[in-house]
């Protein structure tokens, strides 16, 4: 295994810049951000980009790969996380095309993981969604195959605010949805990127899943999670995490990470732990996030090999 991060905490710094940290503090790998960069998104670290993916040339990803080997860093996946089932047939098409853009940027730098959401119409049902994922992520996945790069599907439900209500933004969030998408594309190029956070505040055995999905976990994300219990409480699970699920850094909540890695190496699990940075103690200034990745650093090192 090899410990990274997603450099999407990092908006103003270069891809060199983050590297160069990245190095220097004991990572080993890069998930670089990568978004358009005239995305205007407005979620929380959304819409980075360290990377031109849809102006990409052979020439421009020579000189990154051979950048970043340079910091002795390799990249563990692209990462680009939109709406692909956007209920706006438009920015749908946008988002699939970009995502399309990724994929070939992966291609010309030896990346074989795009790391990304399904998506949600967060109005339908969820029949009704898988029915518009039929006609939409097939291609996409052959897509990929055909450039040699494997799709990992994040399992967080995106729904942090009303405007997501009821169903969320993504539906990959539970195993019986990922178990009907495995059944509607079989392609051994289309799983997860496994983030346990999202299981734990759902109450989904993390540990289990780890074991029955092991052939489809094509990368991890460490992000811890806290249960505020007086949210709980007041807003009971019917909320849907809101008021009461808190992300943490690696180590800052409930997350066991020594029994979860223990889980991927008996799994067989030997690729990237990637640090997923969401925690608003450690955001606000440069100096807060780069403590904030050592303190998650801390805590998954000494279970990496």
């Amino acid at each position: 295994m090899k410990l990274g991060l997603l450099t999407a905490a990092f908006p103003e710094l270069s891809l060199e810049e983050v590297a160069r940290w990245a190095c220097e503090n004991g990572f080993q790998t890069l998930e670089l951000a990568a978004w358009p960069a005239d995305s205007g998104t407005e979620r929380r670290y959304a819409g980075v980009s360290h990377l031109d993916a849809a102006g990409l040339d052979e020439d421009g990803a020579r000189q990154i790969r051979e950048m970043l080997a340079g910091y002795g860093l390799t990249i563990s996946a692209l990462a680009y996380y939109p709406n692909n089932l956007h209920p706006d047939p438009a920015h749908r098409a946008e988002v699939n095309d970009h995502l399309r853009a990724v994929i070939r940027a992966a291609h010309l730098l030896n990346v074989d993981v795009v790391g990304t959401f399904v998506g949600r119409d967060p109005a339908r049902t969820l029949a009704d969604n898988l029915t518009v994922f039929r006609t939409v992520w097939p291609e996409l996945v052959r897509y990929a195959a055909a450039h040699n790069v494997r799709i990992a599907i994040e399992n967080c439900p995106m729904i942090f605010s009303r405007d997501e209500w009821p169903g969320g933004l993504n539906l990959a969030y539970a195993p019986s949805i990922w178990r009907e998408m495995f059944n509607i594309i079989p392609d051994a190029n289309f799983g997860l990127n496994l983030d346990p956070s999202h299981l734990l505040w759902q109450h989904i055995d993390y540990l289990r899943v780890v074991g029955d999905f092991r052939q489809r976990i094509f990368h991890v994300h460490a992000k811890d999670m806290e249960i505020n219990r007086e949210g709980l409480y007041q807003h009971g699970v019917l909320s849907l995490g809101m008021g009461w699920q808190v992300p943490r850094l690696p180590g800052l909540g409930e997350i066991r990470w020594d029994r979860f890695i223990s889980a991927l190496y008996a799994a067989g699990y030997d690729g990237a732990i990637s640090v997923e940075h969401e925690d608003r103690n450690f955001e606000g200034s440069e100096e807060l996030v780069k403590r904030g990745f050592l303190i998650a650093r801390n805590a998954l090192a000494p279970h990496i090999v």
